[in-house]
Parts: structure tokens; C-alpha cells; sequence
């Protein structure tokens, strides 16, 4: 491993969960405490803006969510539309 060649595939290999978030709320405490099943929390965006890709706390993409062809009804993904690179630019 002294090229450091190993180590790169190894590191490529890693697993990183990615968050993908659809929108944000901001009930009052009250409204949280009244919350009951099949109760609708409004969020701040709709449903054509794009969705924001997280690794971390750091963001690397925005995309629309799209139902994926061929896989069990209902399965989302997501398709890129921005990827922002290391230096915060798209």
C-alpha cells in the first residue's frame, strides 16, 4: 500500500448514506402534540421543486423525485439535476 493505489479502492468501497430531503416544517409545539394518524404536516415546498441530496451534514446535489421504472409500485429515485462540487459551486 505504499502507492496509496490500495487504499484509494478501498476507501472507494466505503458505504455513505445519503439523505435526500423533500422539504422542511415548522409546526408549534402544540401542533406536534396534536398530531394523529393520517394527519398531513404541510412542508415548505412543492411537489415539482427539487429535492436537496445530503452526505452528512454537507450538501451534494438537488434532483426531482421520480418513480423508478421496472421496480415495485411506489419505489422512488431520485434524478440529478445539480451536483455541487467540493468548493459549494454547481
Amino acid at each position: 500500500m505504499a502507492d496509496g493505489t490500495q487504499g484509494g479502492a478501498a476507501l472507494g468501497r466505503v458505504p455513505v448514506e445519503i439523505t435526500v430531503a423533500v422539504g422542511r416544517a415548522h409546526p408549534t409545539v402544540a401542533e406536534l402534540l396534536a398530531l394523529e394518524r393520517d394527519a398531513v404536516l404541510p412542508l415548505d415546498r412543492g411537489v415539482d421543486d427539487l429535492v436537496e441530496l445530503y452526505a452528512g451534514d454537507r450538501l451534494i446535489a438537488r434532483g426531482r423525485l421520480q418513480e423508478i421504472d421496472g421496480e415495485p409500485s411506489g419505489r422512488l429515485g431520485v434524478c440529478l439535476t445539480e451536483v455541487v462540487r467540493a468548493d459549494g459551486t454547481d
